[in-house]
């Protein structure tokens, strides 16, 4: 095994809980802009004061503590990202109270599991909705007491039933709060089997956003500005609530935006103009389709390839640059990426509000090319690591020292080594404390203060880390072939036209992929073919070209990878993944089990249809890669 671990910054050390620090930061600096909200009439940002979220907080979690709500009580919070989700888990964090959070899209099952399994006293939901589905399972949630719905006023409700309780008693309980009480408890995702609650300290939760915070701050804020981030991830993930908590200990405006589809989170960031992006690959990955896209309808798509192209031997120049490997760009290049910059990556940025420095992914590995590109065009962005279990953050790319196709290196305080096997473990100040109620469970993950994480990946000699996938998720073939899917997917989604891709093989004769198509390129591509004809010949002669699109993309993939690694057959979905049938993460990361059992049906008419037939491609380069097929619905 290979360790690497760098020294501590200088923080300070936590001495209570997260909320103490609204408390903290209204008494240093009672004006400081804190949150933003929108006006429901006018959609206009309104900046909340550091002093205006402490007096808000504050009644809330006097309301909780009339509504009988004590130290160590559970509290599960069902919404979206918004406003109230942030005052009322500080209000909770002020109590003494563990926060529980579901994802608003969950179905009755997952309500009822998690709230039978955390024992929460209450739930704060959004809608009439959410207030049917956790009232369909009340009858076998004994502990159950409370069930507050946001859009009827009932956080207004909380802090007029909590009036007389004087603000004395919630600074009673807010200082007897720990470092080492539980703050959340957050339930993993998971691919396969009931979710497990996560227990995470205030410690934990606070060390990776201090440390973030002192060694990357400069990266997000402005010369002679605040810093501003505007948060569309989930906070029933930990990624989100590293997010949330990161604003709030950093003093950077935290702006919220609960529809995270793609025109009202683009309105979102063009409003509210934020210095920096934290999001998943998928998110990055839409944005770069969406500049094709715009590109192409405008008949500018030569250009765009130029200008994307050039972005990437830039990026890639400069990256040799700082490490110490090269010169940097060349006269030439620096003087094609001047006059882009001028004509084409201003007008990218400005799809983002326009003042965005850099930006973060994680979630899972953000590709190598797509980073370059975004480096490119001036924004580049952190690809970094972490997990439920390690409070969020467990690597960041070093200020200065960045390598893309890597997820960075530990940050300081956290060990990483590497396993014969290639998991990597994981050991440090933000390992959670357990999951609730599994002793059993915990112990198959924690072993002698290492967490083993279940990734599998490498560091190379300077230390930085590369993700190859979840060790659960590598293919066995028939054959005895073990092949990791992740970098094949991560390729297949780069093609324009795929919005999802999993490969599949276990014990099959090859390995294959389930592919989704994005529905608004799929649009743009079939105007663009301008096919003529009566509707059934037309949708054939569609089909047809469509299938050879996406069997050139699968060609260009197993460019890059071994016969036995190859993509062989493959099967177009009629519907891209989602919620509704619990295919996606909170995180948007596709449930791999969940979707191969689902499509089963599918997979196996897949490889029939293959041993009944070789289908023959009319180009040539995907006859040099092999005999894959293509098979739809």
């Amino acid at each position: 095994m290979r360790d690497f671990a760098l020294a501590p910054p200088a923080v300070s050390p936590l001495t209570g809980g997260l909320a103490d620090h609204i408390f903290e930061a209204a008494d240093q600096d009672p004006t400081l802009p804190m949150l933003a909200r929108r006006d429901p009439v006018t959609g206009a940002w309104q900046e909340v004061t550091a002093v205006e979220v402490r007096d808000q907080v504050s009644d809330l979690a006097k309301g909780l503590v009339s509504a009988g709500v004590s130290p160590g009580h559970r509290v599960a919070l069902m919404a979206r990202t918004r406003y109230e989700w942030t005052v009322l888990c500080h209000a909770l964090w002020a109590v003494g109270a563990e926060v529980v959070p579901i994802h608003p899209t969950s179905s009755r099952e997952q309500v009822a599991h998690i709230l039978r399994d955390s024992g929460c006293v209450g739930v704060a939901v959004e809608d009439e909705q959410s207030v049917m589905t956790v009232g369909s399972v009340c009858a076998s949630l004994p502990r159950l007491r409370h069930v507050w719905q946001l859009d009827a006023g009932a956080l207004q409700d909380l802090v007029e039933r909590g009036a007389s309780i004087p603000l004395t008693t919630v600074d009673s309980l807010r200082r007897i709060v720990l470092p080492d009480s539980t703050a959340v408890v957050a339930y993993t995702s998971g691919t396969g089997g009931r979710p497990l609650g996560c227990a995470l300290s205030h410690r934990g939760l606070a060390s990776n956003c201090d440390t973030l915070l002192a060694g990357w701050r400069h990266t997000v804020v402005p010369p002679g500005g605040q810093g501003s981030v505007l948060a569309f991830l989930p906070f029933s993930h930990v990624y989100g609530l590293m997010v949330q908590n990161l604003c709030i200990r950093g003093g950077l405006l935290l702006g919220h935006q609960p529809d995270p589809s793609a025109e009202p989170l683009a309105e979102a960031l063009r409003s509210f103009r934020p210095t920096y992006v934290c999001a998943v690959p998928s998110f990055f990955e839409k944005l770069y389709k969406r500049f094709l896209r715009t590109a192409q309808e405008s008949g500018r798509g030569p250009l765009f390839e130029r200008a994307a192209r050039t972005a990437r031997e830039f990026a890639l120049a400069t990256e040799r640059q700082r490490l110490g490997r090269g010169a940097g760009p060349g006269l030439e290049l620096r003087v094609q990426h001047a006059l882009y910059e001028r004509t084409v990556y201003r007008q990218m940025r400005a799809e983002l509000g326009g003042r965005v420095m850099r930006g973060t992914s994680g979630g899972s590995p953000l590709g190598r090319d797509l980073a370059l590109f975004f480096e490119g065009i001036g924004l580049y962005v952190n690809d970094g690591y972490g997990l439920t279990e390690s409070s969020g953050g467990i690597t960041a790319q070093p200020p200065g020292r960045e390598k893309s196709g890597t997820v960075g290196r530990p940050l300081p305080g956290v060990e990483v080594r590497v396993a014969e096997d290639g998991e990597i473990l994981v050991s440090g100040p933000t390992v959670f404390q357990g999951y609730v109620g599994q002793e059993a469970a915990t112990r198959a993950v924690l072993h002698g203060g290492w967490l083993a994480t279940g990734d599998l990946g490498r560091l190379d000699t300077e230390g930085y880390l590369s993700i190859t996938g979840r060790k659960k998720d590598v293919i066995v073939t028939s054959a005895g072939n073990s092949v990791a899917p992740a970098p094949l997917e991560q390729r297949l989604r780069m093609h324009p036209l795929i919005h999802e891709a999993v490969v599949v093989g276990d014990d099959r004769p090859c390995v294959g992929a389930l592919i989704t198509l994005d529905p608004e390129f799929l649009a743009f591509w079939r105007g663009g073919l301008g096919l003529q004809g009566d509707a059934p010949m037309r949708e054939d002669r569609e089909e047809i070209a469509l299938r050879d699109e996406i069997a050139r993309a699968v060609a260009a993939v197993n460019s890059t990878v071994s016969r036995a690694e190859s993509i062989r057959v493959f099967r177009i979905l009629p519907h891209t993944f989602d919620h509704v049938h619990e295919l996606l993460t909170p995180s948007l990361k596709v449930r791999r089990d969940a979707v191969v059992q689902h499509y089963a049906a599918d997979i196996d008419a897949m490889y029939e249809a293959r041993t009944r037939s070789t289908p023959t491609f009319p180009q040539a380069e995907i006859l040099a890669w092999d005999d894959a097929d293509d098979v739809f619905r």
